[in-house]
């Protein structure tokens, strides 16, 4: 069958990787894709925000399977969009409706969502601008580290954690005075929790649901998890930390709960869940969902997934998951992010791209990259490449990520040197 993947990004890219491998995939198409997708099938110059093009698009070439690799169009109403349009609600669709999809589109309606069915996340009151002087009362009567988090969608960075009151304060009023535009509107100021982070994707069909890799991944620009915070510098898949006890616990706490939550609430989901998750002395709490694969975990997470990406997917849409099996490689795998100067402050574009060609023993997953010619790729994003390798043990699948990020190179390239950094790697 035909299948449409939206999306740009390296995350879109590894998706594209696994999904053209698969004999159940016909053709296939990404909207609008990078250079690096290209490779994997046909690229579509089409605007996410524009859902009459993309169903102009489904139409045209025949599509039967649309995957959406970003959150934006889904918490906009592109499945509803579907659903509801004559013509497009038979094509198969991996992503939730627009009210499912606010468990990343609001972090308030997240927050109320896990205090209803009794999973564990950090302690939390939302403020608007209505609320400063009662915003004001309420941080002064926490203990630093505060935890500000703009509500709605800030592109991975309206997440900002302070040490001084005053300063959360004065954060705290820049952020609903439009820091990260309407996103901010709303401020939920959350407890600091102390623990390590890890990521766990689930599929599911609405009722049954099945885990992929786990992975972790490193959010901070700078060496040490300094910096402000950016879409991911780096990943790894397994995190040696997350032992079978651990994901007992995030089974039975979090993952059970958060579909018995969606099924109470008749919510319409057959697609990803991400679950951002922190281990507190061995007990997980949830830090954020998302209603769709994350970046730069995808990439660590499809290296190492075994079974065919198109029948997993086929049977969520179908309802059918329950008896599926993941198979997964056995050996570690690690992303290493090469970004843009300046990211995730202002960056140039157009930087000529060179050593792709001289990658050894890893695989390269585009993001912010263009065709310029036939010959030349240039920079076109923040994030413009990931690094991902395979090795017997973390350290060595960094080694040779690490070895090849050296052998590519533009202006202004930066990636972390760090990355696993806090995890026993050999």
């Amino acid at each position: 069958m035909n299948v449409l993947l939206l999306g740009n990004g390296a995350r879109e890219d590894a998706l594209a990787w696994r999904v053209s491998e698969s004999p159940l995939c016909g053709e296939l198409f990404i909207a609008p894709g990078n250079a690096g997708t290209e490779r994997r099938g046909t690229n579509l110059p089409l605007d996410l925000s524009d859902f009459n093009a993309i169903r102009q698009a489904v139409l045209d070439h025949k599509i039967k399977l649309v995957i959406c690799g970003p959150e934006e169009p889904l918490v906009r109403g592109l499945r509803d969009y579907f659903r509801t349009d004559d013509q497009l609600k038979t094509v198969y669709f991996i992503g939730p409706g627009r009210e499912a999809a606010r468990l990343e589109g609001s972090k308030a309606y997240a927050k109320a969502f896990m205090e209803e069915y009794g999973i564990p996340t950090a302690g939390y009151r939302r403020f608007t601008a209505d609320d400063r002087e009662e915003a004001a009362a309420y941080l002064d009567s926490r203990t630093p580290p505060i935890v500000l988090k703009a509500d709605g969608l800030a592109a991975g960075k309206g997440v900002i954690i302070l040490n001084d009151v005053g300063e959360a304060k004065r954060e705290l009023n820049a952020m609903l005075d439009g820091k990260f535009g309407e996103a901010s509107a709303t401020v939920v100021v959350e407890d600091f929790l102390d623990g390590i982070e890890f990521s766990v994707f689930v599929l599911t069909d609405g009722k049954s649901y099945r885990i992929f890799p786990v992975a972790k991944d490193y959010k901070r620009i700078g060496v040490g998890d300094t910096g402000p915070n950016t879409g991911g510098m780096g990943s790894v898949s397994h995190p040696p930390f997350v032992d079978p006890d651990l994901m007992r616990k995030v089974e039975q706490r979090i993952i059970q709960p958060t579909l018995e939550g969606i099924q109470k609430r008749k919510l319409d989901y057959r697609g990803f869940i991400f679950l951002g998750l922190i281990a507190v002395e061995g007990e997980p709490f949830v830090i954020e969902y998302n209603c769709r694969l994350g970046d730069p975990e995808t990439q660590t997470v499809m290296a190492r997934l075994q079974t065919d990406i198109m029948q997993l997917l086929l049977e969520a849409v179908e309802g059918d998951l329950s008896t599926a099996v993941i198979r997964m490689d056995q050996r570690q795998a690690a992303t290493v992010v090469l970004v843009s100067g300046g990211y995730p402050g202002p960056y140039e574009k157009g930087k000529t791209i060179s050593g792709l060609d001289d990658i050894q023993d890893s695989m390269i997953f585009h993001a912010g990259t263009r065709r310029k010619n036939k010959q030349e790729i240039v920079t076109n994003g923040g994030r413009v490449l990931s690094v991902t390798s395979y090795g017997d043990t973390l350290a060595e699948a960094l080694e040779k990520c690490y070895a090849n990020a050296r052998r590519v190179s533009f202006e202004g390239a930066n990636y972390r040197s760090d990355i696993g950094f806090d995890l026993e790697t050999a």
